[in-house]
């Protein structure tokens, strides 16, 4: 337990700018490949910008590779890529309410 909390003070120290013997690691996200789900599910930029959510451009730019996805919409585009059937049947179902 007191390990835990010398934990959580360093880590408040280090967020207010104390110098600490913290090590901070950078997590960095594989690449999604947008263009990838997006053929699977066989739509054009605008039909897949709609389905995640965002804008064509932003779709474009993902493809283009400066820009990437991040939080909910990198994780949809990871199960489309896995489980495209499914998805598939989840857009006709919400297409037919």
């Amino acid at each position: 337990m007191d390990d835990l909390l010398e934990s959580l003070e360093e880590a408040r120290d280090y967020f207010a700018g104390k110098k600490t013997g913290a090590i901070v690691h950078t997590v960095i996200p594989s690449d999604t490949d947008a263009r990838l789900a997006r053929h699977r599910l066989g739509l054009s930029q605008r039909e897949f910008a709609a389905v995640i959510g965002t804008g064509v451009g932003t779709v474009r730019k993902w493809e283009l590779g400066t820009r990437r996805p991040s939080g909910a919409a990198r994780t949809l585009i990871e199960v489309i890529k896995s489980e495209p059937k499914a998805v598939r049947r989840a857009l006709k179902n919400q297409m037919a309410s």
